[in-house]
């Protein structure tokens, strides 16, 4: 079997971690492929493939860092199938099920077929500008896609649109638009609502809106969400699953669906979705680390 590897190596475990999956490597009769010449120093036994081709070169993927490892291992795949188990080596991360003191049993769990693989839904985004409507840029985001900050600190106003259908403008800072799993993310901290990561859903979540009456907004996935910047005193930075995109200018459209595309992702015996929240956001009665 071949295991991607991608990993944070500013985090303090990381080295022991990778010194302790390259020792299990042995036993196991697995081996490491990695996209990163860092890495390898670190598993000197694992084939260095370019990053083209890195999607298609492993079976599954080992994401050893926080949330931003997993979306860094996500565009990694660039839409290969293999599933991603995030294995956590900080403290707060929604998409990492796995403590880095347990790395080397959910190695065995994958190994053995121990494991089940769920599908998520990515986003999928066009950038269009200009009276003809330019394509200028697409991407797709597991978590979320953001138009907001920008070139000034003034409001800003965002035309929204479901389905062609006028919804209001936005008076604000900027813009979510998330999926269930990026639910837990950036909309949260903006005041978002938790959603189900099975639930058929997106949210539109307004950045310091200015207007109290502006509130997040659940709708089906299957609609087609179209963001118009509205304000010419400013542009807004487009970002991605946490990743700068470029510039939005007076006048652009951002239009977002779900894509045909899905992340898989990889959940060991016991894997509890409730459990997990409950123990990253330290709901009463949760316990400190993971089983």
């Amino acid at each position: 079997m071949k295991i991607g590897i991608v990993a944070n190596l500013s985090k303090p475990a990381a080295a022991a971690t990778l010194a302790a999956l390259a020792a299990a490597a042995r036993e196991l009769r697995v081996s490491f492929v990695v996209g990163d010449p860092e890495v390898r120093r670190h598993l000197p036994q694992a084939k260095l493939v370019a990053p083209a081709r890195f999607g298609k070169a492993v079976d599954v993927l080992l994401s050893l860092g926080g949330d931003g490892t997993v979306l860094q291992a996500v565009r990694a795949l660039n839409g290969a199938s293999a599933p991603i188990l995030g294995i956590n080596l900080g403290n707060l991360g929604f998409l990492t099920s796995v403590p880095d003191t347990q790395a080397i049993a959910a190695l065995r769990a994958i190994v053995s077929g121990a494991h089940e693989v769920v599908g998520y839904p990515l986003l999928e985004a066009r950038l269009l500008r200009g009276p003809r409507r330019r394509l200028v840029t697409k991407a797709r985001a597991l978590n979320d896609i953001v138009m907001g900050w920008g070139t000034s600190p003034r409001v800003t106003m965002i035309e929204v649109e479901v389905d062609h259908q006028p919804v209001t403008s936005f008076v604000c800072d900027g813009l979510i638009v998330a999926t269930p799993i990026g639910s837990t993310g950036h909309a949260l901290s903006a005041g978002g609502p938790i959603l189900h990561r099975e639930t058929p859903a997106l949210v539109l979540e307004p950045i310091c809106p200015h207007t109290l009456s502006n509130r997040p907004v659940v709708l089906p996935n299957d609609r087609l969400v179209s963001l118009r910047v509205a304000d010419v005193r400013k542009k807004l930075l487009l970002s991605v699953d946490g990743q700068s995109s470029g510039w939005l200018e007076y006048g652009d459209v951002l239009e977002i669906r779900q894509s045909p595309d899905v992340v898989r992702f990889v959940h060991l015996p016991g894997y509890s979705w409730f459990k997990l929240l409950s123990q990253k956001l330290h709901w009463r009665g949760s316990s400190a680390d993971p089983k």
